[in-house]
């Protein structure tokens, strides 16, 4: 047998490097996992079934949002009979919310798991082909732990992305929804100060995303680096992990070589490496915190402020306030969705990134095949085995 390379050897590409790779190379690498995924039928028609429940679900909160004023007006006229009456009406509008959010609720665990069961089907699949996984595990830091990146990963991306992705959508049609509502309570509104008259048509809109907009941007200037603190804790994660699964596979070697300390010591370093990214993540959300809170806290009052200068001019009912309030809300919970998942959102960056990398270093690593040596197999005439040229190279380099 004659062993022979066709190639020069490339040492400097003895390690895949995708850690760099940009958010619209990660999300397309998914988006490309996804298509060719055999369960891409179902989770097409289940992601049009929550987005038809999802638009029932805004008409409905649209006439309960409705409903709010001749509920208060009723109240505030102390008429008994319209009282009943109303409390009729909203009785059937939150019946049918109760039946839509029950569907919303199976729809969105039934995204989760076919998202779940494309994602590990596809880097399966992928580390599955003829000796990638073999040429991976030599490609560097990426190919550490991959079985991490396909179970636990692929499981929180998958969750990750079904609630926010729902929850975007969710606060997109609300949006919608209630923006000309608010739109149409405050217009024709007029401010008088100082003897000036000041117009502002749909003013409590602009209020609206003016308040939201400023706690959106110093969400994200605090919440930014979670990005990274989490992207670290996962890593530290599977090196501990790996780190006991490699003790606990050599138990007898080390205790018939009385290992126990070094083994401790090894065990003991990871997990301090672990403790250490736990604890930058957790004062950054704190930081975060003290940004989220004092939004919720001023939110409690902020719609009724916003409110309160159109129903004391006398342009609107008691009853008219309050709906005028709930559609603040619904703006306002719509526009402050980026506000309450930036730690996911966070989370998620993270994940994606690197359930993405590894899917990209699995490619990678047959182009990087590709320019190394590798063995070349012939027959000698005499028969007799011969080794020609043949070097060997370890993971390390």
């Amino acid at each position: 047998m004659d062993d022979q390379t066709d190639k020069k050897p490339a040492p400097q590409k003895a390690a895949v490097s995708v850690e760099a790779s940009s958010l619209a190379d990660q999300v397309a690498t998914i988006k490309l996992g996804l298509k060719a995924s055999p369960v891409r039928g179902p989770l097409a028609w289940v992601c049009v079934g929550i987005v038809a429940v999802i638009v029932a679900t805004a008409i409905g909160q649209v006439l309960l949002n409705r409903w709010n004023q001749p509920f208060y007006d009723a109240l505030a006229r102390r008429d008994m009979a319209d009282f009943l009456h109303q409390l009729l009406v909203f009785a059937m509008i939150a019946g049918g919310l109760l039946v839509l959010n029950i569907g919303q609720t199976w729809l969105n665990q039934m995204i989760r798991l076919r998202l779940r069961e494309a994602l590990t089907l596809d880097l399966i699949d992928q580390w599955m082909r003829p000796a990638r996984a073999f040429r991976l595990a030599n490609a560097g830091a990426i190919g550490v732990n991959p079985d991490q990146r396909m179970q636990q990963d692929a499981a929180h991306l998958s969750d990750l992305s079904t609630d926010l992705g729902v929850g975007l959508l969710q606060s997109f049609i609300l949006l919608v929804s209630f923006i000309g509502v608010l739109w149409e309570l405050s217009s024709g509104f007029v401010f008088h100060i100082g003897g000036y008259s000041l117009a502002i048509p749909g003013y409590m809109v602009w209020a609206a995303f003016l308040y939201a907009g400023i706690a959106s941007w110093l969400s994200w200037l605090v919440g930014r680096p979670l990005i990274g603190l989490n992207s670290e804790r996962y890593t530290r994660e599977a090196e501990l992990r790996s780190s006991m699964v490699r003790v606990n596979e050599n138990v007898d070697a080390i205790a018939l070589y009385h290992g126990e300390p070094d083994a401790r010591r090894r065990l003991e370093l990871d997990l301090g490496t672990l403790l250490g990214a736990m604890r930058r993540i957790f004062t950054a959300q704190i930081n975060l915190s003290w940004v989220t809170d004092t939004y919720g806290w001023i939110t409690v009052v902020a719609p009724i402020l916003v409110a309160s200068p159109v129903y004391f001019s006398g342009d609107i009912s008691f009853g008219g306030l309050m709906m005028a309030v709930g559609a603040f809300n619904q703006v306002h919970s719509s526009l402050r969705w980026f506000i309450n998942n930036i730690g996911s959102i966070a989370d998620w960056r993270a994940t994606l990134m690197r359930v993405a990398d590894f899917r990209i270093a699995l490619t990678e690593t047959d182009a990087l095949h590709d320019t190394e040596k590798r063995i070349q197999f012939g027959e000698n005439a005499n028969g007799s085995l011969t080794f020609d040229k043949l070097q060997v190279s370890s993971p390390e380099g």
